[in-house]
This record gives C-alpha cells, structure tokens and sequence, in this order.
C-alpha cells in the first residue's frame, strides 16, 4: 500500500504569457512528514513551483493534486512593513485567527521568541520576524509547512538555529516541510530530500545523491570534491517515517 500524498504535480508547467515556460513537465510528490527543499539558480522557478502546488498560481499544462482539506503554514519570503506601523506581535499573530492569551504565549515559546507579544512588529530583528512569521504559520497546526527562502537576510549562526527550530516543530507536530532555499550548506543536513531545479527537475533524491549529481554540482559552480559533504544529512527520519520513499532517487542525466 502506498503511502498518502499531501501534494502531488504531474507534467506540470507554468508560464506568464507568451513567454517560455517557467516551468516545464515538473512531477513532484511530497508525503507527509517529509523535509523537501528544493534549490536552484536565480531564475530557476522555484518559487514558482511552491506557489503552483498551492494553487496561488495557475499550471499552464499537467495537473497538481492536494489531500482534501490540507492545512498550510506559510512563511514568506520577506514581510513588507511600514516601520510607523503601529502593530504589535500579538495583534499580528490575530490576523485572521482568534487566538487566546495563552495560546499566543505557547506559540512565542515554541518557535523560541517567548514575550514579544507586545513588541512593535517593525522593531523586531530579522530573527525575530522570521521567528514570528513561523509563529503565525504554526497557529493553524498545519499538516504542511512551507518556507520560500525563510533565512534570507541571516547570517550562517541564526540561518543554522532557524532550520534546527523547523526540523524540532516537525518532530514535534508531525508536518511535513517543504522549502526553498539558497543555504545550500544548511539544506544538505537539514532535509530528507533534496530537488535541484532549473526550468525542469534536473536531480532530485537524498541530499548525498543530489550532492553528487553532476547536474548539481554544474548548477552551482562545484568541483568534483567539496565541502558539502560535510554537511549530508545525519538523521535518521526514516525511523520516524516508515513510509519515505528514500530508496526511490533520481537524477536526469538527459540535460
């Protein structure tokens, strides 16, 4: 029996306009529990592809499939404030959700900003925010937690403690984490599965076979040695998740 799919895209492409697909015949699946980053150059769709699996965007062709009632966190890339804006974390965390005192307080606490509530919004640090943002996103106790470049801005010490946090909220609630990122270094010991993407998924597996892949390793300007294997993936999530594909890897070599 296979394991269920929280998303699924099949042949997927998207364009604006007349231009050239964004994306072209993307299959991707993501199963509950799993840490799915996906990685690629400037320009290369990625962000395009988390907003199409979340239907913010249509598909030009194929189709993208989500379990009947998923519930999603979403942490933004960057949240525009204007700084005279006069809006507390807590308010903020009430946006669209009634949400207790109390439950404020455990939500602060979980994502390691405890007593922020009455702290303005724009006065809080690029850690802080992010941390915030995580917040609000865990307030629906989502099944899906997905991050679009959630450590951009940080340095190498709060980029290492975010990812730390996000693989802690998935051991403790169950979701699955789907993200994109430019930290390479960090998303080599932080995830279950790695897609490299380009236009198209040109390399997708663990993070020690898509470090390898010579595909990769072109996309990103590496040479054939490197200090990502110092950062391959150490923990054993399949013990957790019995029903991760980690046998099934891939790497299209037709590029």
């Amino acid at each position: 029996m296979n394991a269920p799919v929280l998303v699924e895209a099949r042949g997927l492409s998207v364009a604006y306009g007349p231009a050239a697909p964004v994306l072209s015949h993307v299959d991707f699946t993501l199963r509950p529990g799993e840490i799915v980053t996906i990685v690629g150059p400037n320009g290369s769709g990625k962000s395009t592809l988390l907003r199409a699996l979340l239907g913010m965007v249509p598909g030009s062709a194929g189709s993208v499939t989500r379990a009947p009632g998923l519930r999603v966190g979403y942490v933004p890339q960057k949240l525009h404030l204007d700084p005279n804006l006069p809006l507390s974390v807590a308010r903020f965390l009430r946006l669209n959700r009634r949400l207790s005192g109390d439950e404020i307080a455990h939500l602060l606490s979980r994502v390691g900003a405890p007593g922020l509530e009455d702290r303005a919004l724009a006065t809080l640090s690029g850690g802080q925010l992010q941390r915030v943002m995580l917040a609000r996103a865990l307030a629906g106790n989502p099944q899906l937690l997905v991050l679009d470049e959630p450590t951009q801005g940080l340095d190498q010490p709060g980029t290492a403690a975010f990812y730390r946090l996000i693989e802690d909220v998935r051991r403790e609630i169950g979701c699955a984490v789907l993200s994109v990122s430019h930290d390479l270094h960090v998303v080599m010991s932080a995830s279950d599965r790695v897609v490299c993407l380009n236009g198209h998924v040109c390399c997708e597996g663990t993070p020690s076979v898509v470090s390898n892949a010579p595909e990769y390793r072109a996309l990103f300007g590496l040479g054939t040695g490197g200090a990502l294997a110092l950062y391959q993936h150490h923990h054993d999530h399949g013990a957790d998740h019995p029903d991760h594909p980690h046998d099934h890897e891939t790497c299209d070599h037709d590029h």
